[in-house]
């Protein structure tokens, strides 16, 4: 059964300043992508710590929250609440924002959208070549022919495709703007074109010369020519009378921006183009491992500013019209495969069960080619991985460059994108490509392990469940305390019992010893657990703590509940409890012995679960 996530979806609709301070709203493969009017109205912090939430990025001029693979659903559910997908409302306000900012924004509000049809159409245009290959199917055969025609399609048709998804980020007609696309590709232009190549002669418009240009699988002049219609039609209509406007608006924006696209616009976009794909080409005769190495050691850094979608359209580009891409597409295939192995090499590595599971289920799914809850739950939160994965990207990355790697397709990076790199014409490049993989997992997974985590992560040994039944273990990360430290005369005289106290520096409280529930405080600041052996023991959440109310607490048992040392039995808003001028200290206090003695640590750093 799918899981439902219409409450996550009205939280974060709430979260990001209500449905007033949205513009718009896309996603990728694992982000929701939110234009906001204004980010300062965005509750960040409790976004953060939200169960569905892996992190919050703001960059790129847009408002993100990394989701995982979910994302799509929780767009989805988003829509059916707030409906952003449909407005075609632009942040006017992203006026505020840099430059890089702005047009970061623009190129992915444009390529996001458009990457699931090209990834697909990619897909099958490899399935072609490789069914061709074997012999399993001739040009001459339908089949081949209709898969053909299946693959080629969305790539041929590219400018009317783009055309829709930047008239919605340029907040003009979309329709109007397909027309615009459709008219690059029609047969009426493309065989005066060809007729004229063939006999030599002029295509003139208004006397003007028309350069005989192709602009099937083109990018750049339709981006210029939509740019151009969002000026240009709000001006006519204003102008047109309103009785004529319903026909005499369109006609004179469609004479103007296409008279402009076939005479000025459509051959800049071209040169432009051209001029993009010399300079690529100097370089990979040049220096070809140099774009590559960069490519692949920088991605992680990219991904974090949202600087990758600056360089996702130049690889789209090289492959409308050189058919091969050598600068996006391979380079961030072994960045994230090297992402992966990072973070692979930590299950080894570390003693932590936890950030072992988190490693291994975040680590293969960047070597798919999803790379954002590594990025953000591992990598990026203990830095080694992260040097060791652009290290490990890098040199893969040179290796690619060296060997003139580059896909066939527009495909997600990541291993599953390996066929996208077969040619019949050069067979050798997916075992280069297949070799460059290999090599980013390896160097990246022995850097990292060689590297390891910071001292007090790697000590960091989290219990599980098979600890006896006499264990008391730390209820959270922080600083131990005597009892007689406390700031409370109760709890310091030890009147309830004797215990330690802890000075919290994470907001999840875990159960000190296996045992049953006896007690959940209404407020959720205090519960009671009892030992097998008749041994009880008080949790308690900071001091006056139970003035809040239960504000800020989220019992995560109940009465009766069998727990587990080490299990989370509470959430709490630390920072709350701080504002509001309360000490935040967890004290584990043994109300009843049972004749038993205990000697618990009493001073030093633990973490959630130490033994003590």
């Amino acid at each position: 059964m799918a899981k439902d996530y219409t409450e996550l979806a009205k939280v974060i609709i709430d979260k990001v300043g209500g449905e007033n301070n949205v513009n718009s709203l896309i996603h990728c493969a694992t982000r929701l992508r939110f234009n906001l009017k204004d980010e300062t109205k965005a509750d960040t912090h409790s976004l953060e710590k939200m169960d569905g939430v892996i992190d919050i990025i703001q960059s790129g001029g847009q408002y993100q929250i990394v989701i995982g693979v979910a994302v799509a659903d929780v767009f989805r559910a988003i829509n059916e609440q707030a409906n952003f997908s449909s407005s075609e409302k632009v942040a006017e306000s992203v006026g505020e924002k840099g430059k890089v900012a702005k047009v970061l924004d623009t190129v992915a509000g444009m390529f996001v959208p458009i990457v699931a049809p090209m990834a697909g159409a990619g897909m099958i245009k490899v399935i072609v070549a490789i069914a061709s290959m074997f012999g399993w199917l001739t040009p001459e055969d339908t089949t081949y022919q209709f898969l053909s025609l299946f693959g080629d399609t969305v790539f041929y048709f590219l400018p009317v495709i783009l055309a829709a998804s930047a008239a919605k980020k340029f907040n003009t007609n979309q329709y109007l703007a397909m027309v615009v696309g459709a008219s690059l590709i029609s047969p009426v232009f493309v065989n005066m074109v060809t007729t004229a190549r063939e006999v030599g002669t002029a295509v003139t418009l208004f006397g003007l010369p028309v350069t005989l240009a192709t602009y099937s699988n083109s990018v750049i002049p339709i981006i210029l020519a939509v740019w151009f219609l969002s000026y240009v039609e709000p001006i006519v209509t204003r102008y047109t009378p309103v009785v004529l406007r319903i026909f005499l608006a369109p006609m004179i924006t469609l004479l103007i921006v296409l008279s402009a696209t076939f005479l000025v616009i459509g051959p800049i976009g071209t040169w432009l183009a051209d001029g993009m794909n010399a300079i690529v080409s100097v370089m990979n005769t040049t220096v070809p491992w140099l774009v590559p190495l960069l490519v692949g050691a920088t991605t992680p850094l990219l991904v974090m500013t949202g600087m990758h979608y600056g360089i996702i359209p130049i690889g789209i580009n090289m492959l409308a019209t050189k058919g091969i891409d050598t600068v996006a597409g391979p380079g961030m295939m072994v960045s994230n495969i090297a992402q992966g192995g990072a973070a692979l090499a930590l299950a080894f590595k570390s003693k932590d069960k936890i950030l072992k599971g988190l490693t291994i289920s975040t680590g293969f799914s960047a070597i798919l080619g999803i790379t954002e809850p590594v990025l953000y739950g591992v990598n990026l939160k203990y830095k080694r991985p992260l040097y060791a994965a652009m290290f490990g990207g890098g040199v893969a990355g040179l290796y690619l460059g060296v060997m003139g790697v580059g896909r066939f397709a527009q495909v997600p990076p990541g291993l599953l994108s390996l066929p996208s790199y077969f040619s019949a014409d050069a067979p050798n490049v997916i075992i280069h490509a297949s070799m460059a993989c290999l090599v980013a997992f390896v160097t990246s997974f022995i850097a990292s392990y060689l590297l390891g985590l910071p001292k007090e992560e790697s000590d960091k040994v989290i219990p599980t469940t098979d600890l006896s039944d006499d264990t008391v273990v730390a209820a959270s990360e922080g600083q131990l305390l005597a009892l007689e430290e406390v700031n409370d005369e109760v709890f310091a005289s030890k009147a309830m019992g004797d215990g330690v106290a802890i000075i919290p520096e994470i907001d999840t409280v875990l159960s000190p010893v296996n045992g049953t529930v006896i007690t959940v405080f209404p407020t959720g600041h205090a519960y009671g657990i009892v030992r097998p052996d008749g041994v009880e023991v008080l949790v308690h959440i900071g001091i006056n703590t139970v003035d809040l109310a239960g504000d800020g607490f989220t019992a995560l048992i109940s009465q009766g509940d069998t727990v587990k040392a080490g299990q989370a039995i509470a959430n709490f808003d630390r920072q709350l409890l701080l504002d509001k001028g309360y000490d935040t200290s967890i004290m584990t206090i043994i109300t009843g012995t049972k004749g038993k003695t205990f000697h618990l640590k009493q001073s030093g750093k633990v973490y959630g679960g130490d033994l003590l």
